[in-house]
């Protein structure tokens, strides 16, 4: 990711995809774990962009482009990767940007009310699932780090941003997989077979690879949401 300036990667594509649509269309789990999969893979937004303008003329010269919209992003996954591809080439050899010249992309009150909402939503879950102990002494752990991370926006100079989301991005892996290991069978297989009705009309258009992150971004979304907790990185701030 090219510095500080796609905290707002999802929102962007989210408003860009709903304008060459030409209608607002509530984003789904599938093209949040896709957007997901690509904010990951540090694919630049111009790249997303044109990748989606691409898809939307192939799909324009389909059969099943007359008179249907598109629905998801699914269909721009090949043409979004392809023209981040040529980004990376046409960026080959150029000097990087110096990225200490460029604003902190968020004011210290604006990170501390996301903090405060994502603290509360953590002492709400943990008041919902005390019949998982170990799921309520992770919650815990993780709201008392993120108090300590409140605390830095109190001490007076430059902000590390990036040693922040660092945090934020630990504490994000941890919940997920405590969660992971204590979601009933019920409920996971619930959520494959949710998953796999969804997929099922784009798994031809997607790359085994591809496929494999959708899949784990798509569960990861889905699972968070059946517990009610919050994502901590800065990236969901937006």
């Amino acid at each position: 990711m090219d510095g500080w300036n796609y905290f707002n990667y999802f929102t962007e594509i989210e408003e860009y995809f709903w304008k060459k649509r030409g209608s607002h269309l509530l984003v789904s789990p599938l093209d949040w774990a896709i957007m997901e999969t690509w904010q990951k893979a540090g694919v630049p937004l111009e790249a997303v962009f044109k990748g989606i303008d691409q898809a939307f003329e192939s799909y324009g010269r389909s059969r099943r482009g007359a008179g249907k919209p598109l629905k998801s992003l699914a269909y721009c996954t090949d043409a979004v990767l392809g023209a981040a591809e040529e980004a990376q080439e046409v960026a080959a050899g150029r000097a990087s940007t110096n990225q200490s010249a460029r604003p902190a992309p968020f004011e210290r009150d604006e990170l501390r009310t996301y903090f405060q909402r994502n603290a509360e939503a953590l002492r709400q879950a943990v008041k919902r699932r005390t019949e998982i102990p170990a799921l309520v002494i992770l919650w815990e752990e993780a709201l008392r780090a993120l108090e300590s991370c409140m605390m830095l926006l109190d001490i007076p100079g430059l902000l590390d941003l990036e040693d922040l989301e660092r945090r934020l991005t630990l504490l994000d892996e941890r919940i997920y997989a405590g969660i992971s290991l204590h979601a009933s069978e019920v409920m996971l297989l619930r959520l494959r077979r949710e998953m796999d009705r969804t997929l099922a009309v784009y798994r031809s258009k997607m790359k085994a690879e591809q496929l494999a992150l959708v899949e784990k971004q798509y569960l990861q979304k889905r699972l968070l949401e059946e517990f009610r907790v919050p994502r901590l990185s800065l990236f969901y701030l937006s």
